[in-house]
Parts: structure tokens; C-alpha cells; sequence
């Protein structure tokens, strides 16, 4: 029998304070934090940071508390520090198409620059253009240029008054326009009565006279105005030539305060030039009035706002490229925004209420997105895709469309964006967004795989020695001494249950690390002890473990059926684990079989009820094809054979009770008992192979408070596969009763040594025929079989069955 009988040191992984060369952890701050394990992820990280071609984005996938967004906010840092620091965006009204307002890229600095330049020329030119327009040599020129004008108005206004005059009309100006009025004989003004008591002849002889005077009051307009207009157009040209140099200096001060080289050097050289063609068209606002002077200011100021600079991104103050982590990605926060307010029940916009988004900032850097954050907006899915198809960020406003008023929106111009895409997801994410978006997916070619845990070595433990460190720290936390990082360390193989193996979920240790500090403090000691992190592992605990605790307390109080002494035939303690997330405990279950002669076969009586999973049915499948091959010369088999978990009303998943399941089904095959102390876990393979299982530690804890609550007498243990050795991370309690003899670990490689422990007769060796001794498990077993097929015969013919039993 090749059953193994682990001793106690087997059972668990100890680190020797004294090999991590530290008393305690501040001596460890002056060395550099380190990707611990993780160094296919960091190399990945580096690449992909460093690559600038399109489409090098990065995913990032693993288990949450790897460390992968805040270590790969460390490589950015990294990486941004050797990178040209971006331009700034500026957006600025456009004078062709207003609602397209136009976007520029500076250089860094240069955005605010600008925006101050453009500032203090709008100022200046609201007090120097008044007062060019008050200075004597433009008010001289003006005034020649009025006179002249006048004086051809005013000949003209004689002769047209002559004219009136000969035909017995009065005729003056009223708001731009000519009254004229007949005069009587005394060249009084005449009523309408009196013209009509006149002679017919002479009333005849007035409206021609009045024809002839409309036609020359025509004919003096045709005459004045062309004379109006070009006064004005003198006085408009003296305008433009008084202010001209003005301006001119102006911008030439903006064109040279702007002293790094811009790009887009002709659009900005043509937004220049509009803006004085803008001014020199609008010089009249600037002209101080005493008529209607609210009206003017307001004209001035609406066109005054057209000179102002949307600075939406400005990195004056960067040393490299921009690093945004964006935790709530909303289409507004994302892609920009624009700002509306309401006027006369309408929503109304400009150019200087463009908001930049994440991507525009992130522009020449580094964007970091969680990938679940982005799919829960359908919206920002899409928009997204199409902006590293195309590299364009184009800006809008989706919810517009459904305001319930009018709305006057902007269309900004489209920027090109230069943005490295690190999204962040899970393992199951990553594969699904292959599968289902490939498109998507090609964007992101580098792919860093944070692992879940890593072989375990002296450099790691090192470096996880240094986390510690700098964790208290960060956290302002006192130091840990080296017992208290060794239990640290322990914890985290328990975490990962293998002896060889660290887990990488580092968060589990910063939290244990507060915990524990906690405790310390709570004592007024200066040094967290390794008693600090054991009080704090057990608070934990008692924190989570409520439903352990009571199913425990329901098998002491009967209520759940659990025999660890004694034995009994058909029947056996099976080992389960139950996984609540943010706790794992492990219970017995007891397992029993029944079989009789008959032709179905093995009846899973879970699955029948649709209380097991895929993966134990499949455990199920294998063992029944196991157990025919073992009685091959026998098929067909006349079994009728019932497995069930008795006392199961949650339903139950995973093969590793296989080999518990073998065992029942032999033991009632056999009429052997099993030993009722010994609990098995352990799944089979159709050789007979015994397979490691999951939650190792956790099962035997879990069996053990059920022997312990009902009497350790020595012949209590459990029975797990060869190949879980390394996975056991026992608690002391166990290893103490181990070391007493009270409990005992067996291993086993195959099926065949279990059932030899359990019932204490061997498992038996086919001869020749395949026939098995009569003294062994399968020897009896065989025996039951073939009187089950004889009762079998003898039901499907009567007479052959009485002549054979006679």
C-alpha cells in the first residue's frame, strides 16, 4: 500500500524571519519598489509605452489588486518623463462660419500667452481707437471732409427751394424727408379748405406745379445721396487710416510675444487678418455716443468676444506628456463638452464655451480607461471606436437632439489626437472583446498579463519585504518587524494555497499590513509583531465567518448528519468548500450509495434533481466508466447503483468528490464499511489516477472543527490526492494535533491505495481471466455483481434461473 502518512512538517510553508536579512522594514526604504512577479508584464508595459506607431495601445488585463493600474501608472510616469511635452489647444471664433469655430495648436505655454496678448490688445484698442477719433487732426479732416459735403448738400437745397418758391410752395426737412406746403397770395400757408374753394383752373394749374416739384425733390435726392456716400465712405476710409497702424501694431506685438514657431502658422496668419478687417468693419462702436450709448457698449462688447482665445488644454506647466487617468468615463468628460445657456427659450452657444475632454488633454500622452466603465455607455463605445479608426476627435453635443427647446449648436473643428490607449479588464474581458470586436481589438496589440501568482524565491521576498516597507510608509504606519513580514509572506502562499507559489493580489497584503498596524497601535507598541498580524488574520475572520460558524454548529447540534467515528458500509464523509468571495470555508458532506441488481446503471441523484453542475456530472460519467472497466468481463453489468449527497439543498459543483464517489460505490458493492473518521477529497481520472483539487486547506480545516467539536480519538484524518501535497497551508491548530497523532493527512496517487486505507482489505489484483481474489474490495465486489446478474437472469427467464439455482 503506497498510502503516504504526511508528517507535520509537510504541511506547511514557514519562512525564518531571520533568512529576509531585516529587523525591521525601514530599513528597507532607501531601495526602490519593483513589479514583483509580474515581469512579463513589465517588459510588455515598456514596449508598448515606448512604441509610437498607430494602433500600439495597450491592454491591461488581470485580477483586481494585482497592482496592474497603479504599476502601470508607474511605467507612464516613466515614460512620459522622456517625452516631448504636447502643444496646448486653443479654439477661436470663426469669422467665415461662426458655428465652426476653428481649433489651433501652440506650443506649450503658448495658448496662455496668447490668450493674455489678446486680452490686453482688446483693452488697448477700447481706449486708444476713442481717442484717435478725438485727436484735432482726425477731427480736422473729418470736418473738412462734412463741410464739403454740405456745401454741395446746401447748394443744392437753395436751388431746390428757389424752384419751390416760383411755384408757390413752402418746403423744409423732416427726419430725412421733404414736406412741402402751398402759399397763398400774402404767402401764408394754405388749408386744405381753402385749395378747394379755389377755381378749377387755378387747382389745375397747382397739381402741376406740385408734379413738377416731386420730380425735382427726386431729382435732389438722386443728386445728395451719392454725394452722402461718399462722405461717408471719406469718413470711414479716415477712419481705417487713423486706426490702420494701430492695429497693425497690435498684432505685430501678438506675432511677436508668440516667439516659438507655430504650425499652423497660415491659420493663424489669417485669423490675424480677420481680426483687423472685423475691427476696421466695426470702427463705429468705438465711437463714444450720447445717443443710445447702452446699445453701442453691448455691440461692442458682442464684438469684442470674437477676439477672445478658448484655451481648452494648456500644458505650460508640464515636463513631458500628459498622463490623465480617467475613472469616469462619460461621453462629456471624455470626448469634450459644449456649455449652453438659455435666452428667449432657446439654448445658445459660442466658441468660448468648448470644453476640453480626456482624450484632448491626454493628446502626446497617455490615457488610462477601465474597459467595464466604457461599456456600459453604448454611446461612448461607438465614439470611441471610430476615434482610433480614424485618429479624429471630433466634438459634439448627443444629447441636443433631445432638449425639448430650439438650440443654436456649435460644430467645432475636428482635432487630430496622439493619445495611448492603456484600458484596463480582466482576464475574461479581454478574451470576450476578441472574440466579440475584433476590430476593437486590433487597436490594442500590446497585451500585459498581470499574473495571479508567481514561484516564490528569496528575490521575492525581498522585494515584497520592500512593498511593506514603503507601504507603512505612504500610509504613515509604523514599521513591521521581520517575524511580522514572515507571517505576511506565509499568509500569502496560503493565499494562492502552494507551498512553492506567492500570490501577486498585493492589495490583500496592503490591507493586512493597515490591519495588523492597527492592532500594534491599539497596544502603544512602535513595531508591528508577528502576534499583530495573527490577531489581525483571526479578527478577520471572526468578521467574515458567520456562515461557516453556523453550518458547524448545525452538524455539533445534529441537525446536519456528519458519523467520524466508527464505520459503516455505503457511506462516507466527502469534503467540500464553499467560496463567498470575500471568504472560503470548507464542510464535510456525507456521501451514500445503494445498489441493487438491475439494468440503469449508476444514478447521479443530483443531476436527476438538477442540483449538480456540468463538471460533477462529468466526474460522475468518469467514474462509472472507471468501475466498468474494472469489472470488464462481467458486461454488461446488471447494476442499479444511487449516489447522492445527502442533506444537500444547495446544489453541488466540481469533481473533486470522484474519488469519495468510488469509494461509496465499492464499499456498498463490496459489503466492506468504511471508516467513518476519515474524510476523502479528490477527483479520478478513468485510469484510476487520483487528481489534485481545489481549496485543499480549506477542506481539512473545515473537517477538522467538526472532528475536534466531536472528540480527536487518533483515528480521524483526511484523504487527499499525492499531487495536493504542495498546495497545503495548514493553520497551526491542525499541524499541533498532527504532530500529537490525533489527526492524520494520507495521500494517495491512485484509487486503488484510498479504498485499501478505508477499509483495511486490499484492492485486489485481476489474473488472468480478470477475475479478482475472493478476500479483496474488488473481489467482493465482483461476487455481489454476479448475483445481481443472475437475479437478473432469473427475472428475464424464470426456468433457466430455477434450473441453474437447482
Amino acid at each position: 500500500m503506497l498510502i503516504s502518512n504526511l508528517s507535520p512538517a509537510d504541511l506547511r510553508f514557514t519562512i525564518d524571519p531571520d533568512s529576509l536579512g531585516f529587523s525591521d522594514t525601514s530599513e528597507l526604504l532607501q531601495y526602490p519598489l519593483s513589479w514583483i512577479g509580474q515581469e512579463r508584464a513589465e517588459m510588455a508595459a515598456r514596449f508598448g509605452l515606448g512604441m509610437n506607431q498607430p494602433d500600439y495601445n495597450l491592454f491591461v488585463l488581470g485580477e483586481v489588486g494585482s497592482g496592474r493600474s497603479s504599476l502601470l501608472r508607474q511605467a507612464m510616469q516613466a515614460a512620459a518623463a522622456n517625452k516631448a511635452v504636447p502643444p496646448d489647444l486653443c479654439y477661436l471664433h470663426n469669422f467665415d462660419v461662426p458655428e465652426k469655430p476653428q481649433a489651433l495648436y501652440l506650443p506649450a505655454g503658448q495658448g496662455r500667452l496668447l490668450r493674455q496678448l489678446m486680452l490686453r490688445m482688446v483693452k488697448s484698442l477700447q481706449t486708444e481707437i476713442p481717442q484717435c477719433l478725438v485727436g484735432q487732426d482726425f477731427k480736422a479732416e473729418s470736418e473738412r471732409i462734412e463741410k464739403t459735403y454740405k456745401e454741395e448738400e446746401s447748394k443744392s437745397y437753395a436751388e431746390l427751394e428757389a424752384f419751390a418758391e416760383a411755384r408757390k410752395f413752402a418746403i423744409q426737412r423732416e427726419d430725412g424727408r421733404m414736406v412741402f406746403t402751398l402759399l397763398g397770395k400774402k404767402k401764408h400757408l394754405l388749408t386744405e379748405d381753402e385749395v378747394l374753394v379755389l377755381p378749377k383752373e387755378h387747382r389745375a394749374e397747382i397739381e402741376q406745379a406740385e408734379q413738377e416739384l416731386r420730380e425735382k425733390i427726386a431729382s435732389y435726392f438722386e443728386k445728395t445721396r451719392p454725394l452722402e456716400r461718399v462722405m461717408n465712405d471719406a469718413l470711414a476710409a479716415l477712419l481705417r487710416q487713423v486706426v490702420k497702424p494701430l492695429l497693425n501694431h497690435e498684432l505685430q506685438g501678438i506675432r511677436d510675444g508668440l516667439n516659438k514657431e507655430i504650425k499652423d502658422h497660415v491659420k493663424f496668419s489669417a485669423y490675424l487678418e480677420q481680426i483687423m478687417q472685423d475691427v476696421l468693419e466695426n470702427l463705429e462702436l468705438f465711437k463714444v455716443s450720447n445717443n443710445d450709448e447702452e446699445s453701442r457698449q453691448e455691440a461692442l462688447r458682442k464684438v469684442l468676444s470674437r477676439y477672445r482665445v478658448n484655451l481648452i488644454v494648456d500644458n505650460g506647466g508640464l515636463s513631458g506628456a500628459p498622463i490623465i487617468v480617467e475613472d469616469n468615463p462619460l461621453f462629456r468628460s471624455l470626448f469634450g463638452s459644449i456649455e449652453c445657456q438659455t435666452e428667449n427659450d432657446m439654448l445658445v452657444t459660442d466658441f468660448t464655451r468648448i470644453r476640453a475632454g480626456s482624450l484632448h488633454k491626454a493628446h502626446g500622452g497617455f490615457l488610462m480607461l477601465q474597459l467595464r466603465d466604457l461599456q456600459t455607455d453604448e454611446v461612448v463605445w461607438a465614439k470611441l471606436r471610430r476615434l482610433l479608426r480614424s485618429g479624429k476627435l471630433q466634438m459634439e453635443e448627443p444629447s441636443t437632439a433631445l432638449t425639448p427647446i430650439a438650440a443654436i449648436s456649435l460644430e467645432p473643428e475636428a482635432v487630430n489626437v496622439n493619445v495611448k490607449i492603456i484600458l484596463i479588464g480582466s482576464r475574461e474581458e479581454y478574451y470576450e472583446l476578441q472574440e466579440g470586436d475584433p476590430e476593437f481589438a486590433r487597436r490594442f496589440r500590446v497585451k500585459v498579463d498581470f499574473a495571479e501568482n508567481f514561484i516564490a524565491s528569496a528575490d521575492t521576498r525581498r522585494a515584497s519585504s520592500i512593498f511593506i516597507a514603503h507601504t507603512c510608509l505612504e500610509l504613515g504606519l509604523p514599521h513591521f518587524s521581520a517575524a511580522a513580514v514572515a507571517r505576511l509572506l506565509e499568509d500569502s502562499h496560503r493565499e494562492t494555497d502552494d507551498q512553492f507559489r506567492q500570490s501577486a493580489i498585493f492589495s490583500r497584503v496592503e490591507a493586512l499590513v493597515m490591519e495588523s498596524a492597527a492592532l500594534c497601535r491599539a497596544r502603544s507598541a512602535l513595531i508591528v509583531e508577528a502576534a499583530d498580524v495573527e490577531d489581525a488574520l483571526r479578527a478577520r475572520i471572526s468578521r467574515h465567518d458567520y456562515p461557516d460558524q453556523r453550518l458547524h454548529e448545525s452538524i455539533a447540534e445534529g441537525d446536519v448528519l456528519i458519523t467520524v467515528h466508527g464505520e459503516k458500509v455505503g457511506q462516507i464523509n466527502g469534503l467540500s468548500q464553499i467560496d463567498l468571495g470575500d471568504y472560503r470555508f470548507g464542510f464535510p458532506l456525507r456521501i451514500t450509495a445503494r445498489t441493487f441488481a438491475g439494468e440503469d446503471g449508476l444514478l447521479n441523484i443530483g443531476r436527476e434533481v438538477e442540483m449538480s453542475g456540468p463538471i460533477h456530472d462529468k466526474g460522475v460519467f468518469i467514474l462509472q466508466n472507471y468501475v466498468s472497466a474494472l469489472f470488464f468481463h462481467l458486461a454488461p453489468l446488471a447494476l442499479n447503483a444511487s449516489i447522492v449527497f445527502e442533506q444537500d439543498y444547495y446544489g453541488v459543483e466540481g469533481d473533486s468528490a470522484s474519488c469519495a464517489e468510488l469509494y461509496v460505490l465499492l464499499s456498498s458493492l463490496s459489503n466492506l464499511p468504511l471508516k467513518q473518521g476519515i474524510a476523502v477529497t479528490g477527483a479520478v481520472d478513468q485510469h484510476g489516477e487520483v487528481l489534485p483539487v481545489g481549496g485543499i486547506n480549506e477542506k481539512i480545516e473545515g473537517y477538522f472543527r467538526v472532528c475536534e467539536t466531536a472528540g480527536l480519538d487518533g483515528s480521524q484524518g483526511v484523504l487527499i490526492p499525492h499531487r495536493n501535497r504542495r498546495h497545503l497551508m495548514l493553520e497551526h491548530k491542525v499541524i499541533e494535533a498532527v504532530a500529537k497523532g490525533l489527526f492524520h493527512i494520507y495521500t494517495a496517487e491512485h484509487a486503488s491505495e484510498g479504498i485499501e486505507l478505508l477499509t483495511g482489505f486490499p484492492i485486489g489484483i485481476a489474473n488472468g481471466t480478470g477475475n479478482y481474489p475472493y478476500d479483496s474490495v474488488l473481489g467482493r465486489a465482483q461476487k455481489t455483481l454476479l448475483a445481481y446478474r443472475r437475479a437478473c437472469q432469473m427475472l428475464d427467464h424464470p426456468k433457466e434461473g430455477r434450473r441453474h439455482l437447482r
